[in-house]
């Protein structure tokens, strides 16, 4: 299978090495505005990719999407980029909507001009509005991350409260990847058994609930403070 991805940040640049590690297809290519950029992600994952599966990683244009299976969208303005690092801010990633849905109206129709049967994969926050986009720009065959980044914090934080693997729990949260996400506690299982009846109860368990609910919603936010902080000079 061809995949590619459309951005070399730190997103594409994550989801270029995961897909090498797994070795769970044959090429990849990675496109980004400055090529320079692509190239030099290229050079460096492909070295690590002597110890995967065989695989041909290679930067290039969106002409080279040709073929391509599924197409992954990573570019866009992030969150510190876009002004959405406020907890107090109800609107959360929503904010990013205008920004990188034009962003969205440059690259969706490159990407369905070469590639018009790819399933396209959206990264990009908010990825469930910007799915959207990527429809209404002609592109029917889209789908998002959604909440499986919230899934998967939601499962590692309920593992460390419990002094379990994450693997063990069986955890889902739903609605849209940003502040207004779902959290389904009464269905979050380990080992066959409810989670909420793991857990302390009386009146620590909503305090617990909130803590954790909290560390999943603004992970990203707790990501970006500590790889960047404000400056104070």
């Amino acid at each position: 299978m061809k995949v590619g991805i459309i951005g070399a940040g730190a997103v594409g640049s994550a989801c270029l090495f995961a897909l090498v590690m797994r070795g769970s297809v044959r090429e990849v290519v990675l496109v980004n505005r400055d090529r320079k950029r692509a190239q030099g992600v290229v050079t460096d994952v492909q070295y690590g990719a002597v110890l995967s599966p065989p695989i041909a990683v290679h930067e290039g244009d969106y002409s080279d999407l040709t073929g391509s299976s599924v197409v992954m969208i990573t570019a866009g303005v992030n969150e510190k980029g876009g002004g959405a690092t406020d907890r107090s801010d109800p609107v959360g990633r929503l904010r990013l909507l205008e920004a990188n849905a034009a962003i969205f109206q440059d690259i969706v129709p490159k990407i369905h001009d070469s590639a018009p049967e790819a399933l396209i994969l959206v990264v990009t926050d908010p990825p469930d509005a910007l799915a959207d986009v990527v429809r209404m720009l002609g592109h029917e065959r889209v789908l998002s991350t959604g909440t499986s980044l919230e899934t998967l914090r939601f499962r590692f934080h309920l593992g460390k409260r419990l002094s379990v693997s994450a693997s063990e729990v069986e955890a889902l949260v739903l609605g849209e990847h940003g502040v207004s996400s779902v959290f389904l506690w009464s269905s979050a299982r380990v080992g066959g058994r409810k989670v909420l009846d793991l857990l302390a109860e009386g009146p620590t368990l909503e305090t617990v609930r909130e803590e954790l609910e909290r560390e999943v919603r603004y992970a990203n936010i707790t990501i970006i403070e500590v790889l960047a902080p404000a400056s104070t000079g």
